[in-house]
């Protein structure tokens, strides 16, 4: 049976929406602590799964039993006819972004479940690091002391998993077109794109690309912000730019808030 860390928003508020999280290398559930406990401050029932095994059974089928976790993974986490609040809003971070991506894309099988969002945050590019040390590795990852300190302390954080490659095949299919064509019987996911300006790892040319490729995605650049975006020394304000697209999402992605005049 599969185990999650879950998020409860304030009690009587009604939930607006169910955000499931995914970690990437090296990471455990403890990572999305801080995270989850924000959007769920927003009325959102968040839980953060463990990360993403794609290696074996070929990308397809293993992209199939992505999505078949996943969907388990929402189901139960309300009361109701599928025990689930939509949106189903999927937030994937380094390898489990690149595998959330690749859910949308055209190698995925035909039938594949689908959610109705995605946040993709610190999406690796091709180019590869070596781990170093570990010293090394939160330099990469980010520069918030809790950040570096929850990473350090956590027995179940894999030290130089940086530095693993992930699946060409896999990032192929990340960066590859979206399935959908944008019609009613196929709709497009909408996709919001975290990236920190200073993250190593990152391909921002092909995340630009990519971004303008899918007919409904944003590129979020956060100045400063390092490899682990959502838990960086900007996470406030990332936190909130993830609530606001949520939000969008519930309003059929046009924005609540228009800025009519601005000094800045």
């Amino acid at each position: 049976m599969p185990e999650y860390t879950d998020h409860f928003g304030p009690e009587g508020l009604r939930t607006r929406g169910t955000v499931l999280v995914v970690p990437g290398r090296g990471e455990t559930r403890a990572a999305y602590a801080r995270f989850g406990r924000r959007l769920a401050a927003d009325a959102y029932r968040v839980r953060v799964v463990d990360a993403p095994d794609l290696g074996s059974g070929g990308l397809t089928a293993a992209l199939t039993r992505f999505g078949a976790e996943l969907a388990e993974a929402a189901n139960g986490t309300a009361a109701g006819d599928d025990g689930v609040v939509r949106p189903v809003v999927v937030v994937g971070a380094d390898s489990g972004a690149a595998a959330v991506a690749a859910l949308l894309g055209p190698t995925a099988a035909r039938g594949t479940w689908r959610p109705d969002a995605v946040v993709l945050a610190g999406l690796p590019g091709l180019a590869s690091t070596t781990a170093g040390t570990w010293e090394q590795e939160l330099d990469v990852r980010t520069s918030c002391p809790a950040h570096r300190h929850t990473l350090s302390q956590d027995s179940g954080v894999r030290r130089g998993s940086l530095g693993e490659p992930v699946p060409e095949a896999l990032l192929a299919a990340a960066y590859a077109g979206e399935s959908g064509d944008g019609s009613d019987a196929s709709p497009a996911v909408p996709t919001l794109i975290l990236v920190g300006d200073e993250d190593p790892l990152a391909d921002h040319s092909a995340l630009a690309g990519t971004a303008k490729s899918r007919s409904r995605a944003r590129l979020s650049v956060v100045r400063g912000g390092h490899h682990d975006v959502l838990n960086d020394l900007q996470h406030r304000s990332v936190a909130a730019e993830t609530v606001t697209f949520l939000e969008t999402v519930r309003n059929e992605l046009t924005p609540v808030i228009a800025v009519e005049s601005s000094a800045w």
